[in-house]
C-alpha cells in the first residue's frame, strides 16, 4: 500500500513538473511583426511586438530575439502576430538587378575600377554576374560590404 501511494505521489510530481515546463515553455516570447511588414522592407524595432512562443502557427524554426531581425530584409510578408521563421529573413540587398555597380579588380600593386550594371541582386559575400558597361563583357564578382563587387583574375 505505501508503494503505490509513493509510486502515486511520484506519478503526480512528475505531471506537475511537465506542465509546469511546458507553462514556462507557452511564455516564452517570441519577436513577432506589430504591422505587415512587406518583401523587401528592413525591419526596424516599431515593427516588433512579443507574442507567446505558443501561438507560433507556422512550421520551422523561429526567430528567437529582436536582435536577430533587426535591419534585417523580409522575404515574404510577415503578418502581425505570427512568428517569424528564420526562412522569412535575409541581409538587406546591397545590389539591384540592373542598378550601377562599381568593378574592383586588385592584384598586387595594380588595381582596376570600372563602372558595371548588375546582372543580379545581391548582398554581402554574395556572388552575381555583372555587365562591365565599357566592354560589354559579363564577369563574376563577390559584393564587398560598402557595395563594390570584387572581380577576381581568371
Amino acid at each position: 500500500m505505501r508503494v503505490i501511494r509513493i509510486v502515486a505521489l511520484l506519478a503526480a510530481l512528475g505531471v506537475g513538473l511537465a506542465l509546469a515546463s511546458s507553462a514556462f515553455a507557452a511564455d516564452v516570447g517570441l519577436p513577432t511583426p506589430r504591422v505587415v511588414i512587406y518583401p523587401g522592407d528592413i525591419i526596424h524595432e516599431g515593427m516588433l511586438a512579443e507574442q507567446s512562443a505558443d501561438k507560433a502557427n507556422e512550421p520551422g524554426p523561429f526567430v528567437k530575439t529582436r536582435a536577430e531581425l533587426i535591419g534585417k530584409m523580409a522575404r515574404r510578408t510577415l503578418l502581425p502576430g505570427v512568428a517569424i521563421p528564420y526562412a522569412s529573413i535575409d541581409n538587406p540587398r546591397l545590389v539591384v538587378n540592373g542598378g550601377a555597380v562599381e568593378l574592383i579588380y586588385s592584384q598586387g600593386g595594380l588595381t582596376i575600377v570600372a563602372v558595371g550594371s548588375a546582372l543580379q541582386d545581391g548582398s554581402t559575400g554574395d556572388i552575381i554576374k555583372v555587365r562591365n558597361s565599357d566592354s560589354g563583357v559579363t564577369v563574376t564578382g563577390t559584393i564587398q560590404s560598402d557595395g563594390t563587387v570584387r572581380v577576381s583574375g581568371g
